[in-house]
Parts: C-alpha cells; sequence; structure tokens
C-alpha cells in the first residue's frame, strides 16, 4: 500500500489543499520525488512517463521550502507550452490555497506582457515560465533571477530540441548555486549533454513507471494506405469512433489547418491546435476538448504537450513521427490512469520498413490494423454526406415564395420516398455503388 502524503514529509497546510482537491494517494513519482527534494540538497533528474503526477512530485515540496519572508523570486519552472505552463500554475495555485503567503506568477507566451511585468514589481516566489517568453523579459530587464535557488525543467527533452537557444539564455541568467530539478519522458542524447553540462557532477537519479510503452495499455497498429485514399481512410476511422475522443498528429502547422480544414467539412467534432494560434483561440480549443465540447484535437507534437486528459479511446499518427521520443509521447496521450487506448499510425508504403525499427527501440510490437475495403469506404462517404445533409443549417434568407415552389414540387412525397429520391441522386452524381438491397423472397402459393 502506497504511503501517505503525510509520510513523505508535506506539511499540514498543503494536506488540507490536497484533501480537498480529493488527492489522497500518492503516485509512485510522488512517494520517490518528494522526500528527496525537501531533505536532499542535490539535482535530481526524475524520468517519468506524463500523467503520473509529475506536477505535485515537484511542485508541492516546492511550495513547502518557498521563504515567504523573502520577496524574491526563489524558484524558476519552465515548461515548454503555454498550455503545459498554465497547467503547472493552476496546479500550485490550487495546492497553495492554504498558503496565502506564496506568491506564483505564469509568464507564458501568448498573453499580454505588460501585466506581467507590473505583475513581477510585487514580491514574487515562484515563477512559471516558458522559456521565449521569460527571454523577452530578461532582455528588457523586467525579472531579477539572480536570488534563484530552485531550477524545474519540465518535459525538458522537448525544451533542449526546440527550445535550446532559449534555454542556454536562461541558465546562464540564473545562479550557478542554484538547485535544478529536471523532469524528462525520455532521455535523448541531448538530456544527457544538458545534464554533463548544466548540472552539478553528483545527481540524484530517480526513475518510476518508466515501463515500455508496450506495456501500459497501449495498443499499437498501423495501416498501409495509398496517398491518395489516406483522408478516407481516416474518416471512415472517426465514423467508427463517433463519441468517442481522440488526438490526431501531424508533423507541420500547415498539416494540421488542412487536415481539420477537412474534418470540419465533413462536420466532424473537432479543433486545430499549433504554434501560430493566439493564446485565446488555443485556450478555447483546449478547454472545449477538456470539457467535451469537441471530440478530435489535430495538433503538432509540440502543441500537445500540457494535454492531460484521461479519456482519449485514441492517438493517430497521421504522419510517423521523426523520433521514437516524439511517438512515445504522441502514444502516451491514450491509456491514461490506468485505462486502454489505441495508438494507430497511417503509414505509406515506403515508410513500413521504419516499423521495425520502431519496435525494436521502444520494446512494442505493432500489429496490422484491417483496412476499411473500397466498398466500406463508398458507404462511408455516403454516410457522410447524409451528416453533411443533416447538420447544414437552414438558410434564413431564402423566400418564403421560392421555398413554397420547392415545396410543391416535393409536396406528394413520403420522407421514405423523398431520401430514396436523394440517396439515387447523390449515388448518380458521384458514380458510387452502393450493394443493392436483397430482393424478397416470393411467398409460397397456397
Amino acid at each position: 500500500m502506497s504511503k501517505p502524503f503525510s509520510d513523505l514529509g508535506i506539511n499540514t497546510p498543503l494536506l488540507q489543499s490536497l484533501i480537498a482537491l480529493e488527492i489522497t494517494v500518492p503516485t509512485a513519482i510522488q512517494v520517490k520525488t518528494i522526500p528527496v527534494v525537501l531533505n536532499q540538497k542535490e539535482d535530481v533528474v526524475v524520468l517519468a512517463k506524463t500523467g503520473t503526477g509529475k506536477t505535485a512530485a515537484f511542485g508541492l515540496p516546492l511550495l513547502q521550502l518557498m521563504n515567504a519572508e523573502n520577496s524574491s523570486i526563489q524558484a524558476l519552472i519552465l515548461a515548454p507550452t503555454r498550455e503545459l505552463g498554465q497547467q503547472i500554475y493552476n496546479n500550485l495555485v490550487a495546492f497553495a490555497v492554504n498558503n496565502p503567503e506564496i506568491n506564483t506568477i505564469s509568464l507564458c507566451g501568448g498573453a499580454s506582457i505588460k501585466p506581467q511585468i507590473a505583475g513581477l514589481k510585487a514580491a514574487t516566489h515562484i515563477v512559471v515560465a516558458t522559456p521565449g517568453r521569460l527571454v523577452d523579459l530578461i532582455k528588457r530587464d523586467a525579472i531579477n533571477l539572480k536570488n534563484l535557488e530552485y531550477l524545474v525543467l519540465d518535459e525538458a527533452d522537448e525544451m533542449v530540441s526546440a527550445l535550446k537557444e532559449d534555454l542556454d539564455v536562461i541558465i546562464k541568467e540564473v545562479p550557478k548555486s542554484r538547485r535544478t530539478l529536471l523532469f524528462t519522458a525520455t532521455m535523448p542524447g541531448a538530456i544527457k549533454q544538458l545534464v554533463q553540462n548544466y548540472m552539478s557532477k553528483k545527481v540524484v537519479q530517480i526513475e518510476a513507471d518508466m515501463e515500455t510503452v508496450g506495456h501500459q495499455g497501449i495498443d499499437h497498429q498501423y495501416v498501409v494506405v495509398e496517398p491518395i485514399e489516406k483522408l478516407e481512410v481516416l474518416l471512415h476511422f472517426l465514423n467508427t469512433k463517433e463519441g468517442e475522443r481522440g488526438i490526431i498528429f501531424c508533423k507541420t502547422k500547415a498539416a494540421v489547418n488542412k487536415l481539420a480544414k477537412n474534418l470540419a467539412i465533413n462536420k466532424f467534432s473537432s479543433g486545430a491546435l499549433h504554434g501560430s494560434l493566439t493564446q485565446g483561440i488555443r485556450d478555447r480549443i483546449m478547454g472545449q476538448f477538456r470539457e467535451g465540447f469537441i471530440d478530435i484535437l489535430v495538433a503538432t507534437d509540440l502543441a500537445a504537450r500540457g494535454i492531460d486528459v484521461k479519456e482519449l479511446s485514441y492517438v493517430i499518427n497521421y504522419h510517423l513521427p521523426d523520433t521514437y521520443d516524439a511517438y512515445v509521447h504522441r502514444s502516451g496521450r491514450t491509456a491514461r490512469a490506468g485505462a486502454k487506448g489505441l495508438s494507430l499510425t497511417i503509414l505509406q508504403q515506403e515508410e513500413v520498413i521504419d516499423i521495425a525499427d520502431f519496435e525494436k527501440e521502444l520494446g512494442i510490437v505493432f500489429k496490422p490494423f484491417k483496412k476499411a475495403d473500397a466498398q466500406s469506404i463508398e458507404e462511408n462517404n455516403g454516410l457522410l454526406w447524409a451528416k453533411k445533409i443533416f447538420k447544414t443549417k437552414p438558410n434564413r434568407d431564402i423566400s418564403e415564395d421560392f421555398k413554397a415552389k420547392i415545396k410543391t414540387i416535393f409536396h406528394h412525397l413520403t420522407k421514405e420516398e423523398l431520401v430514396d429520391k436523394i440517396l439515387a441522386n447523390y449515388l448518380a452524381q458521384t458514380g458510387t455503388e452502393i450493394p443493392k438491397a436483397e430482393a424478397s423472397k416470393k411467398t409460397k402459393k397456397k
């Protein structure tokens, strides 16, 4: 049985906050990390999957270690995306509800910089920031990190690949005497180099919940398609998952926009997420996705960081990721909190050879996914056509006189006859062949 938070050294005000949040049992990473952060002085490298409770693993002990009488910034938490940064900030505020003397501020891109500069003039103990916005504030001399005691790098594997220059600027700005806590889901060479260059020689390494992605309740499958049929195969799959939620990953912002537009045209409940969208739009889409108002999120790898939605039944790799680490992060969005999930990769024939490398490197097995046949695709296209009609909003600008003339043409038809005629027109226009109805069995003569 897991230890309670009180046994890990968490103080009473924070324990009361956790009880109010209905957080009672620490995760494996929290059990291993919290006492080390609270009671030891060494730098820490934590290897743990996303969704394992990393924020509380560093957030709770940091809040407890803050000196409220010291108005300097004592802890800096860096996150690769605005979404993850905001998620961390919200969690810290919730944890510290009984510690009003501790002031935490969010310095993430996408929001106006002026209120952030103004906020820094008040006593600030903990800063949660994205690297780009923090570098901007450093260049404006708007933030003082000279008294920093703790530097947290969350999702560090993403920062060393996409935000390396900003990270270098920030690390040069903070005291060498600070304590660094690094959290990562993977350990690429760039992370090992960062540990060697910017952390102390004596580092405590912690690992938890790092069984291979093949043992997390994730079913890894792939389907091979011709380029011309790729979208139709995807739409067929999505139609079979109606009412379930998932994320579709694309390599580029342009691909995200194009695919999201196609999903919207076909009346799927979906939204797009990438770095070029304004913060307001990103927040709105993420809110709709978290609250279940949209079922499908089309996203780039970086934009999807910080998405912690437990009930995702599938992840689709519309494009095969460039790195093994990216696949781990993508597939890890499903099968959260002990649930099952599907990670489906859509491949072209020349990419199939890469599957063996992913299997070997990640210790997983990909199963072939049975592609819908041509007949099923055609039927699905017909269903999508019908959905478009059903979800089309009436045009209120059409004159009543014209509508009356149209109604006169159709007035003698039953609903069934009207559907038959519209469907026949669709089949004729598209050249689609739908299986014919079986001939009625003749009744036996008495």
